[in-house]
């Protein structure tokens, strides 16, 4: 197998691991005689972890090799994991929890990311650079479905932790049949140029501002809403949210197509501002089938900015700055995730329940207009038209 063959499998199979247990892991914590608080403390500490060896990864992980550090992180899941499955007491679970970078959220956000990522331009052209960030988001897409579905399996829902080592444990041989070829060949350098810095900076400001914006519009609150609106039950979102799944795997493929006539910022932008326009009327559609239909439509469009954000950092640093740069646009949007959901909260109980909607929207149409207008003629290698920098 190739190294891009490698790359996809693993995080493919992390994604079905993570899917996987984001369900089954309150299950097992109830029959562990844990109440909602102690939940949230487990996928809090989860959450607090995965941040962490981000950070490490982020300003050690070239110096330690990112193959090195892959398999680590990996080790560290599986370990984490079984301890989980092994402690009673709550603290005790927390305290895994956190080793083991436990992901309670339902999609991958870990450090494996950062690494993969930095990696994966390594293993081919600049033209096709965005086509293989695609298909790597449409196998994680594809993961996560497939690990949903498999919670209803009963011997999963007895022992989940079982299922989750085994699943994540198998990614270790393929990290180590990786070539030298993903390595950084800056020979460990783990800080950005003085060019660099101001665009990577301008970048991490952007991207926290659209993963605020994201924030409100978590997929728990837009459930709420429907539900509270429409009175739609939990077989109906789950069809739904299935159907916004599998319309964010189609839009990665093509934005990739759309990339590569018109330009990775073009695509990010003007496939971005009428995603957001779309969901800003969601909460006033007269019925729960146009708004499904609005909701729909939006993500169909809502994440084409995903494989060409990634090629486009991935581009306008050197290879050496890839991991750096990786790992703070990464950072920057889990703190930014994590910040919005509680005042979605409050302005849907104490305001509107339009309010998130409207606020998140603009939140992410400020964003598309600042990064046009920041980082237009700030062309990736592929384009090779302007080389001017912001």
């Amino acid at each position: 197998m190739t190294d891009q063959a490698l790359l996809y499998a693993a995080a493919f199979l992390r994604a079905v691991a993570t899917a996987m247990m984001a369900v089954l892991l309150g299950l097992h914590l109830a029959r562990r005689g844990l109440d909602p608080g102690a939940l949230g403390v487990v996928v809090a500490a989860g959450l607090a972890g995965a941040a962490t060896a981000s950070l490490i990864v982020t300003l050690a992980g070239d110096g330690l090799g990112r193959r090195r550090a892959l398999v680590l992180l990996t080790l560290t899941g599986v370990v984490g994991a079984i301890a989980a499955a092994l402690a009673e007491a709550p603290l005790a679970i927390a305290i895994a929890a956190f080793v083991g970078m436990l992901n309670g959220m339902g999609r991958d956000r870990g450090a494996a990311l950062i690494l993969e990522q930095a990696s994966l331009p390594a293993t081919t052209t600049d033209a096709g650079r965005t086509a293989v960030f695609a298909r790597y988001n449409v196998l994680q897409d594809v993961g996560h479905a497939i690990g949903s579905l498999l919670v209803g399996l009963p011997a999963l829902s007895h022992h989940p932790f079982a299922a989750y080592v085994v699943l994540l444990g198998a990614a270790v041989p393929i990290y180590l049949r990786l070539s030298a070829r993903v390595e950084s060949p800056g020979a460990g350098r783990q800080r950005l140029s003085p060019a660099s810095r101001p665009i990577v900076a301008r970048l991490c400001a952007l991207f926290a501002l659209d993963s605020l914006g994201g924030g409100f519009l978590t997929t728990a609150l837009i459930a709420l809403f429907f539900h509270q609106r429409f009175g739609v039950g939990e077989a109906g979102l789950g069809l739904l949210f299935f159907a916004a799944r599998a319309a964010n795997a189609v839009s990665h493929l093509v934005a990739a197509r759309l990339a590569a006539r018109f330009g990775l910022v073009n695509t990010m932008v003007f496939t971005h501002i009428p995603s957001s326009l779309l969901l800003a009327t969601v909460p006033f559609a007269p019925s729960f089938t146009v708004a499904a239909a609005l909701f729909l439509l939006r993500e169909g469009l809502v994440e084409m900015d995903v494989p060409t954000r990634q090629s486009y950092v991935m581009a306008v640093v050197r290879p050496e700055e890839r991991t750096v740069a990786s790992g703070a646009t990464h950072l920057v949007r889990m703190a930014a995730w994590a910040v919005a959901p509680a005042f979605a909260g409050l302005f849907m109980a104490r305001g509107s329940p339009a309010l998130p909607f409207v606020v998140g929207a603009a939140m992410k149409i400020a964003y598309d207009i600042l990064l046009y207008v920041s980082f237009r003629r700030l062309r990736p290698p592929e384009e090779a038209v302007s080389t001017s920098r912001p």
